[in-house]
């Protein structure tokens, strides 16, 4: 089968710089060699011309005082001697009588001028004798315009610099304003498709029908309807939301143009504006066209906050001209405007409205079925044996993103390579785990035994309240090894929560605190080990009170403000006596539940010192150590991924109309660690 292949030209291209090079090279030239390229005079002495004169074949001396260099010119019959042969051919071009035969070097001018007038007034000799000042002209003219021309380099390798650099001419300074988006070529640049994008399912079919536009717009026209003029990517850190865009790339097969929010960021005034209005042009000139503008708010933020000075901002200049471009006179509907960013609560209204971002499309933290097919994604390069089970890998990954889960499998393929192994095992799976949530182990950090005790009894503490309260979370493992900044930790397995009860977070406060209660109830004494375990029971305490109206005085009120207008205010929303309340609510709330946790300990105590005394004993102890010690749990609950997802099939309409905005949420929903 012939195959018409075009010839491949490797020839180097022509460039401009090939002249400059050779004409500067040939310029240096003849200020370096002069005319001494094409002559062939020969050099002597003092004592050779004072014979030369005393033979009378000097017609002429030539003295360049400036350089102290004598030039001496030869008589006709000079030339009819063997010793002067080589003198007749001094020049290629000129005849020899013109040009010098012989040239030589002096030291004192003086001395030199009276030798050769002795010689000439003893033998009686016409010789002339003249004197010179030699100039260089070419060489007078680079040393002045030599330094202006080094300034000249240097200002444009600054200016090229400042601008961003680039090749051809988008570095030139006359070119700051142009757009810095990168195009993406469907054909080569981009191969992410949706398939490559595990879970989000509600945020693909938002976008595939965006794509699905751009590939069949009569289907939509046909109807009257219109495409989106922008979507909105919102969600946490590492859910996916960049990976979405670079899907819509591969899928779309149209011009996609790529940049960040602070591309549109200059030191100079107006440059933002004019990258905008740039970037939209390029857009319309290719259109049908996608532009995605990764962490937006960088130049969304709402106009008229914080501005002291008073003065025209530059980055409402940008914003500006954003919403024009969107949707003002002239706006082309061709070109489509993603966007992404986890801080939408502090973007500018009029950025938000529809006919501008008409969709925002939220991509949350992944659930247990998509964290299960996001593992699926990732496991495929990976070489792994056959005890791992994607089921159990999500089960152990709870509020884990996207991108950790990436992180999970890398490192566990790092971990498993660190021990030779030919494949990733469940094991390093689970180290990866404890890594990422804890940190790195250390082994050889000096704790005295005083220290290790009270360590152990505080993990015990944890995990004994745990076990025996029904909302609290199932206790994984319990270690006194240091990790990361704590010295010691107790993993646990959160329910896959959308909503939390009162009782449930009771439970977990109870739990928390039983660390520091089973130091008082041990030795009577409490320590600095608690802190991490303090602020996170206030924040949950905190939120009960002032945020989800939890608390019978307060009543159903709540303090929280979803779209983040009073984050940089210097007032509170509520009066000096409702703060008094709050603090004395929060207060009480916290107590009872560390004197519940304390009953507790003081009821098992003997089970407590056989717990802590395995721990200090074994170091690293898991469940089945408390089902020896305690027995078996009484809220055990185990179920599938497909037991789940059959349960939450009838909750889902229920479940995402429900406001879960809250860090202390949040926090119910990712893995736990008690230091």
């Amino acid at each position: 089968m012939s195959t018409n292949k075009k010839p491949t030209n490797k020839k180097p291209k022509f460039n401009i710089w090939w002249i400059y090079t050779i004409v500067v090279v040939g310029l240096l030239g003849l200020q370096i060699f002069g005319n001494d390229a094409f002559s062939n005079v020969q050099k002597t002495s003092t004592y050779e011309l004072q014979r030369f004169l005393k033979d009378g074949d000097v017609s002429k001396i030539v003295i360049v005082s400036n350089i102290k260099q004598a030039k001496v010119y030869l008589n006709e019959e000079a030339f009819e001697k063997e010793i002067h042969s080589k003198g007749r051919d001094s020049s290629v071009f000129v005849p020899s009588n013109l040009t010098p035969a012989y040239e030589l070097n002096f030291g004192d001018l003086q001395n030199f001028e009276n030798a050769i007038n002795v010689v000439i007034q003893e033998n009686n000799l016409e010789t002339e004798v003249t004197f010179e000042v030699e100039s260089n002209l070419f060489g007078d003219l680079i040393l002045t315009i030599l330094p202006f021309a080094l300034l000249i380099v240097v200002w444009i390798f600054i200016m090229r610099r400042m601008a961003g650099g680039g090749g051809g001419g988008g570095g030139q300074i006359f070119n700051i304003g142009k757009s810095k988006a990168k195009l993406f070529d469907e054909k080569t640049d981009t191969r992410t498709s949706f398939k490559d994008v595990a879970g989000l399912e509600g945020a693909k079919e938002e976008v595939e029908e965006i794509v699905e536009f751009l590939k069949n717009p009569k289907k939509y026209t046909s109807l009257g309807g219109k495409i989106p003029k922008g979507a909105l990517l919102v969600g946490p850190p590492g859910t996916g939301k960049t990976l979405l865009a670079k899907a819509v790339a591969g899928e779309a097969k149209v011009p996609f143009f790529s940049l960040s929010g602070s591309d549109f960021v200059e030191m100079f005034v107006g440059v933002g504006a004019s990258r905008v209005r740039d970037l939209f042009k390029q857009a319309k000139d290719k259109s049908p066209a996608i532009i995605f503008i990764d962490e937006i708010d960088a130049i969304g933020r709402a106009r008229g906050k914080n501005n002291i000075t008073g003065s025209n901002d530059e980055r409402e200049n940008t914003l500006n001209q954003l919403l024009t471009e969107m949707d003002g006179f002239g706006t082309n509907t061709n070109v489509i405007v993603l966007a992404a960013t986890n801080r939408a609560d502090v973007l500018d209204t009029a950025l938000m409205r529809a006919g501008r971002f008409d969709r925002q499309i939220y991509v949350d933290l992944p659930d247990l079925n998509e964290r299960k097919e996001i593992f699926e994604v990732h496991l495929k390069p990976i070489k792994i044996d056959e005890t791992i089970e994607t089921d159990f890998l999500a089960r152990q990954t709870p509020g884990f993103s996207g991108a950790d889960i990436a992180n999970i499998c890398n490192e566990a393929a790092l971990i498993a390579a660190r021990k030779n192994k030919k494949k990733v095992g469940r094991q390093d799976f689970l180290d990866a785990v404890d890594r990422i949530i804890g940190g790195l182990e250390k082994k050889n950090k000096i704790i005295t035994p005083a220290e290790k005790e009270a360590i152990a009894f505080h993990e015990a503490g944890h995990a004994m309240v745990s076990w025996f309260l029904e909302h609290a979370a199932p206790l994984v493992k319990v270690t006194i090894v240091p990790r990361g900044r704590s010295l010691g930790a107790a993993w646990y397995l959160p329910e896959e929560r959308q909503i939390v009860r009162t009782e449930q977070m009771l439970d977990e406060m109870c739990a928390t605190l039983g660390g520091r209660a089973a130091e008082k109830v041990i030795f009577d004494k409490i320590s600095t080990g608690a802190l991490s375990d303090l602020e996170k029971v206030t924040k949950q305490a905190r939120a009960m009170v002032s945020v989800y109206g939890l608390n019978d005085k307060l009543g159903n009120i709540t303090y929280y403000d979803s779209s983040g207008q009073d984050a940089y205010g210097f007032t509170k929303p509520y009066s000096e006596e409702t703060a008094q309340l709050i603090d004395q609510e929060i207060s009480k709330l916290i107590e009872s539940q560390y004197q519940r946790a304390i009953e507790l300990i003081e009821e098992k105590k003997d089970k407590l010192t056989l717990l802590a005394k395995r721990l200090l004993e074994k170091e690293v102890i898991f469940k089945d150590d408390l089902e020896e010690i305690f027995g078996k749990r009484p809220y055990e609950t185990a179920k599938t991924v497909e037991e789940l997802k059959a349960e939450n099939t009838v909750e889902k309409s229920v479940i995402e109309n429900t406001e879960t905005n809250s860090e202390d949420v949040d926090q119910e929903n990712s893995p736990q660690t008690e230091a």
